[in-house]
């Protein structure tokens, strides 16, 4: 026969170890800072993405298009030493993020542009010439 677990223990059990001010300190260090924020807007021609990512050189992003996925990710590792007379004392960071947008076929994936000011990240998606309304226009009936 196996043994029964009080159910009214266990969760409380583990809810009280993962609701340590310590966990709850880690998950917002690190999920804050490794998802940026991020803006998508639109217009008539295009879409606009906007990630904010201070700190982070133009370099460090890789962006690619795969099946129709846009992903936009980084790495950045930076590491110090210093040497003083009876101690040596190293630190590192590394900071890594990746996202991903499913791209409607209204996008023209040739031309996507990205551009890289003061920490932000900006990538332009124009749509296709077919999708872009145009400008209604009279037909003169002869």
């Amino acid at each position: 026969m196996l043994a029964r677990i009080n159910k009214n223990y266990v969760p409380a059990y583990w809810d009280d170890f993962f609701n340590n001010s310590f966990f709850n300190q880690l998950n917002s260090t690190t999920c804050n800072g490794s998802r940026p924020a991020v803006n998508v807007s639109e217009d008539d021609k295009s879409y606009t993405i906007e990630v904010a990512a201070p700190g982070i050189a133009r370099k460090a992003f890789n962006l690619e298009i795969e099946n129709d996925v846009l992903t936009i990710s980084t790495e950045k590792r930076e590491s110090k030493s210093e040497q003083k007379q009876n101690f040596l004392r190293r630190e590192f960071n590394y900071q890594t993020f990746k996202r991903s947008f499913q791209l409607p076929e209204t996008i023209d994936q040739e031309q996507i542009r990205a551009t890289h000011e003061t920490g932000i990240l900006t990538l332009t998606l124009p749509m296709k010439e077919e999708v872009v309304q145009k400008a209604p226009r009279q037909i003169e009936v002869q």
